[in-house]
């Protein structure tokens, strides 16, 4: 964490906490998952719609949170996208992805922040395989579970990291991770969180890890088998890619800036 030396007293810096949602369709859960939030945490909570059909924009204009809404349906990567350019024209200095549909705990929010406030990381990924069992009990569907460990195990071969899970929507990233990797060059669709943690290696940023609870419930929002299948494949390729630029064999411009 930055700090201002006072004599022999180390005062701190206050760091700016943004909460970013990208939300579709999000308005059966958006309440809980804000009313959640702990506030004396976070400083600033934002929502990027995309387009949605429901009532989440009216929602979180109820709540008074910054509203910002796509006209067109832009994807996951193309949401985060302007979530995390807002977030750092609002000076945030803590940048944290929350998923609306109440699968993530925001009360765990403090703890995912620490490292980050610390200085010892970057990049934290709040992990649901981190506790042995606790996905499965949140009711993490068993071929999401093994699909799930099947990419990070050969991500973390390929990336040479000892992570527990690389597929988690809960992360938190400092201000100069973002400013740092070009996240702007990403896919617009999911396979956007896995590019963006081979980026983070590529970039050499610090990732952190920390256990969180998971639950999967009828109102929120979760990809079929069909494009979970797409999302496989293109994590693997994407790792292919790194190592095929890496190895200098073909130039890939997402780990170049």
């Amino acid at each position: 964490m930055d700090r201002i030396e006072t004599g022999t007293a180390k005062a701190e810096q206050k760091l700016k906490v943004v909460v970013v949602m990208p939300a579709y369709n999000a308005a059966r859960t958006l309440a809980a998952t804000y009313q959640n939030i702990p506030s004396e945490v976070v400083d600033e909570v934002l929502l990027v719609d995309d387009a949605s059909r429901d009532e989440t924009v009216k929602i979180a204009l109820d709540f008074h949170l910054k509203v910002i809404r796509h006209p067109h349906n832009v994807g996951y990567g193309g949401n985060q996208k302007t979530c995390y350019m807002e977030a750092l024209r609002d000076g945030a200095d803590i940048v944290v992805m929350l998923h609306p549909d109440g699968q993530y705990d925001p009360r765990l929010i403090p703890q995912i922040v620490e490292p980050l406030r610390k200085g010892e990381a970057d990049l934290v990924l709040g992990s649901r395989l981190f506790q042995k069992g606790a996905a499965l009990r949140g009711g993490m569907p068993l071929y999401k579970f093994i699909a799930n460990r099947f990419l990070t195990t050969i991500e973390n071969l390929i990336l040479g990291q000892k992570l527990s899970e690389m597929h988690t929507g809960y992360r938190a990233y400092s201000r100069s991770f973002l400013e740092n990797v070009p996240f702007l060059r990403n896919s617009n669709d999911f396979v956007f969180d896995s590019q963006i943690i081979a980026q983070a290696v590529a970039f050499k940023q610090r990732i952190a890890e920390v256990p969180v609870t998971t639950k999967y419930f009828r109102d929120a929002s979760s990809v079929n088998f069909r494009v979970s299948l797409i999302y496989g494949l293109k994590t693997l390729w994407a790792v292919f890619r790194f190592v095929l630029d890496r190895l200098g064999l073909v130039h890939c411009r997402l780990f170049h800036k």
